[in-house]
């Protein structure tokens, strides 16, 4: 318990050293999680700590690992509107459909924040826009229902 401690305070804190010496002690250390579901890429990405988030994909981190809500690192990083994190989540890996337990993708979470970057780089990868949430939406109708009208276009 304490090394998954000091592994997320070392994310919080930006020390690449003793993140990267924790993971090399003990792989599996990638696949923690903290006591509110959160996975330590999930965390770096969060808290856009690009040395934690390279070091732990380096180390195997589980790209596409659900945090207590069903969010991915790149769901994450979708609403945030972080393109760099994206590509970087995308190019190993990601999976551009996942869904979290309301059934919203990474597509839908940067639509409803209106992160039209997060939504062109998501279709360029060819993401799902007809993937209905929980809600039996998809993202276009989100983009339509909020006037976000350059995703609309996107979209449609």
């Amino acid at each position: 318990m304490k090394n998954i401690n000091t592994l997320f305070e070392s994310i919080k804190n930006k020390d690449t050293a003793t993140l990267k010496a924790l993971l090399t002690a003990n792989p599996k250390l990638a696949e923690a999680k903290d006591e509110r579901g959160f996975t330590p890429l999930i965390l770096a990405t969060y808290f856009d700590n690009e040395a934690a988030t390279k070091t732990l994909v380096e180390h195997q981190a589980p790209i596409d690992a659900q945090d207590a809500s069903g969010n991915t690192a790149l769901i994450g990083v979708s609403f945030k509107g972080n393109v760099a994190f994206a590509k970087y989540l995308i190019e190993n890996g990601a999976n551009l459909n996942a869904t979290n337990n309301n059934g919203t993708t990474a597509l839908t979470f940067a639509t409803q924040y209106n992160k039209v970057d997060i939504v062109k780089l998501l279709l360029e990868q060819k993401a799902d826009a007809t993937i209905k949430d929980n809600d039996n939406k998809t993202a276009v109708e989100y983009a339509e229902a909020k006037g976000f009208s350059a995703i609309f276009a996107l979209l449609g």
